[in-house]
């Protein structure tokens, strides 16, 4: 893999012209690289588990479009199929054959599906579900856990992903106080906490949790968490709901829920079941979901909701997806990527603790495990910073913030895990005594 060296001068100008057009210059924050200083690239061109931006430069890529590139990028058959799709056109407003084919294979693959609605975005999934949970309960009140995000709704900027909050208030401006004060939410992996918030507030319509967290960085559930959430919900008359949109596919066919064995009332999804283009989706039992219109009473719609083109390409994924050897091949090959990040950082002397799920993972600067928001906050963000830009001197592209989940793809062959570690000690041994 070669590139020129350059100092960015193309990346750089249209960054200066983008900042005039768009907030921050960009159309979603994190892309801004305000996390780890600089500027940020912009991208050209992909290809299998590369990226390569306006001024040449190609990286090995562990983003992935921040998950949904499963299969590495611009797979043959999936551009293949999207130029066929769009030659018959890209947007009806009206039914189309495609959406049937995608709900059936979500439905075969997901075990708390049997019936499931197609929108737009992660969003769109998670206001939906929670639209559902309370429409249907008849409660209130929401339970979410500190440091997860579900979207920027309303109901759910509240202690999200890395946001600073007083308990009940928003983290963003333009959220009402009256209507975050329905959101409640407690550390995730503390059973005893959200024990006692049930005990305390009798109208919860609902819990809604990322099974393995992405949003503060990669946080697994601590044994016999999630089945704690599933029986307390029970016991409570509230539902269950998994924001499955980063796990659902990346961990196993099945999602989280197919991993843990542990059965949501609601499963949200996106990313994956849309191949790379934007999509999201919410299932659960036929008996749940018939209360959203037009057989029930509780509203939802979208313009673009079953786009041909999002139904293809994810269409195209999910049966490519039934290929078990690919799931060995992302366990095998994200083990031996995180090894090999553990052992250069503590041979450079860097203290680090790496989490991992299937191809989801996170290096978190810092010498104490990652449980939770607490924990994962400890983490030196400034020396992230450093390590961030030291790989990209080296040719790696990684998440522009310590509190998020890399992704590694079907694409990312042994030999790219080995030229990634590599770099990596390079990286390591850079920042030394930097932090």
């Amino acid at each position: 893999m070669t590139s020129p060296k350059n100092d960015q001068d193309k990346s750089a100008r249209l960054f200066a012209r983008a900042l005039e057009l768009m907030p921050g210059g960009v159309n979603s924050p994190v892309r801004a690289f305000r996390a780890v200083g600089g500027t940020p690239l912009f991208i050209k061109s992909a290809s299998g588990p590369t990226i390569t931006d306006v001024d040449g430069r190609t990286f090995i890529d562990y983003v992935g479009s921040w998950g949904p590139m499963i299969l590495g990028h611009t797979d043959a058959e999936i551009v293949d199929g999207l130029a066929a799709v769009a030659a018959s056109g890209t947007s009806f407003g009206a039914p189309n054959e495609l959406e049937i084919e995608l709900a059936e294979e979500i439905i075969a693959a997901v075990p708390s599906i049997e019936m499931v609605r197609m929108v737009n975005s992660g969003t769109e999934a998670t206001m939906s579900a929670i639209r559902l949970a309370r429409g249907v309960t008849g409660r209130d009140k929401l339970v979410k856990f500190e440091g997860c995000y579900h979207g920027h709704a309303d109901s759910l900027l509240v202690k999200a992903g890395s946001g600073v909050a007083t308990l009940g208030l928003p983290d963003s401006p333009g959220v009402p106080a009256s209507l975050a004060q329905h959101t409640l939410t407690v550390p995730f992996n503390d059973p005893a906490a959200l024990a006692d918030l049930f005990k305390q507030h009798q109208d919860i319509a609902a819990i809604i949790i990322e099974p393995v967290v992405g949003n503060m960085g990669c946080v697994p559930p601590q044994p016999g968490f999630l089945e704690f959430t599933r029986e307390l919900t029970a016991r409570f008359g509230a539902l269950l709901i998994f924001d499955e949109v980063m796990t659902g596919f990346r961990l196993a066919r099945g999602g989280a829920q197919g991993l843990y064995g542990v059965m949501p009332d609601i499963t949200c999804l996106g990313k994956i079941i849309g191949g790379g283009l934007p999509v999201g989706a919410y299932g659960g039992s036929k008996e749940l979901m018939r209360k959203i219109a037009p057989t029930g009473p509780i509203y939802q719609a979208g313009t673009l909701s079953g786009n041909p083109l999002a139904m293809k390409a994810g269409l195209l994924t999910l049966r490519r997806l039934k290929d078990e050897s690919i799931y060995r091949n992302l366990e095998q090959r994200s083990a031996r990527l995180c090894e090999g990040l553990s052992r250069a950082a503590a041979d450079a002397g860097i203290k680090t603790i790496t989490n991992r799920v299937g191809s989801m993972w996170t290096s978190f600067f810092t010498d104490e495990p990652v449980t939770n928001w607490a924990t994962a906050n400890k983490s030196n963000r400034e020396l992230y910073g450093k390590f961030f830009h030291a790989m990209l001197g080296e040719e790696v592209y990684l998440a522009p913030s310590q509190f998020e989940a890399g992704f590694v793809s079907n694409a990312h062959t042994e030999a790219i895990i080995e030229q990634t570690i590599a770099a990596s000690r390079k990286a390591f041994q850079a920042i030394r005594g930097k932090g």
